[in-house]
Parts: C-alpha cells; structure tokens; sequence
C-alpha cells in the first residue's frame, strides 16, 4: 500500500512542480519583505537545506530550527521585527510544527507560513503564506525545497546580488530553466 501511494504521488510530481513554479512572483512579493533585513529564522522540516541554501546564495544570516526545538532560547527571539518562514506542509509531525507556529504568533511573530493548498489553518486574511499541492510525505521535501529555492533566488535579488557569484549563477540558471519549461 505504501509502495502505491509513493507510485501514485510520484505520477502528479511533475505537474505539482509546475504549480510551484507558477507561485514565483507571489514568493518574489513575500521576499521584498525581508529586504534588509540581517537575519532570518526557518522553521520546520527542510529547515537545514533552506537555511542552508538561503546563507550560500543570498549572504543573508539564517538559523534552521526543529519545530520542537523553539522552545530552547529562540523563542526569545521572536517578535514582529523578525523575519521569520515556517514550513507546515501536513504530515505525521504537523502538530508540532503547528504547536511551534502558535508560539510564534503567541510572540507576535509575523511568519510566512509554506503550508498545503487551502489549509483551513492559515486563513490568508491572518497569514502571509505560500501554498504547495498536497502530496504523499516521502515526496514533500521535493515541492519544499523549490519553495526555499525560489525565496534563496529573490532573497539574494533583493540584496542587489546580480550573479556576481558562482553559487548566484548556479541558482539563477537552475531556477530560468524549471521556470522556462514550466
């Protein structure tokens, strides 16, 4: 059964791609926010890549916290001024990731919030968000991480960073070809 669900999901991955290509200019629009800025926080799962990923092209600080672990001396950092991401896609750890968003939004956090698409718990009136297609969990890192990939690429463009760099270029390149093929 799980084999098949892995199978079925895999047969939607490219057209769940597309659809996450298409949020580019909504992710650009989010990004400008954080121009600036000297720090960012990254919640969630696939919080190390992103982070990751976020310091290499951008230049911007970015800390990559476990959902569990927010209560470990970050939360102190919390509040409006901070820019903040949370990755809440649905899988078996969404409650505590949801635990983690509420103590944010306790601080008078103000995250963006990656979550599925029409997740009733991120109305878009309250939360600033970026909506992925649903699909089976061993395949949700993939949709993810494009998210993160496309928020590195606008991060660094909001910076002035124009492909002066190696890693720039790499992810310009790879991001105009998913984009053209979209």
């Amino acid at each position: 059964m799980r084999r098949t669900e892995i199978i079925e999901g895999l047969a939607k991955v490219s057209e769940q791609i597309k659809k996450v290509l298409k949020l580019n200019q909504v992710i650009k629009r989010l990004c400008i926010k954080f121009k600036d800025q000297k720090s960012l926080l990254l919640l969630g799962y696939g919080a190390l890549k992103g982070a990751l990923k976020i310091k290499e092209i951008s230049y911007l600080h970015c800390e990559a916290v476990m959902s569990g672990e927010l209560k470990h001396g970050v939360s102190a950092l919390v509040n409006e001024a901070l820019p903040l991401v949370v990755i809440l896609t649905r899988d078996d750890n969404f409650s505590k990731s949801l635990n983690a968003y509420n103590q944010v939004i306790a601080r008078n956090g103000r995250p963006i919030v990656i979550c599925n698409t029409d997740d009733p718990e991120f109305p878009g009136d309250k939360t600033d968000r970026i909506q992925v297609p649903r699909t089976v969990d061993a395949l949700r890192g993939l949709l993810n991480v494009i998210t993160l990939q496309l928020m590195t690429y606008w991060l660094a463009v909001a910076e002035g960073l124009h492909g002066n760099s190696h890693h720039f270029f790499t992810i310009h390149w790879a991001l105009g070809w998913a984009l053209h093929f979209k």
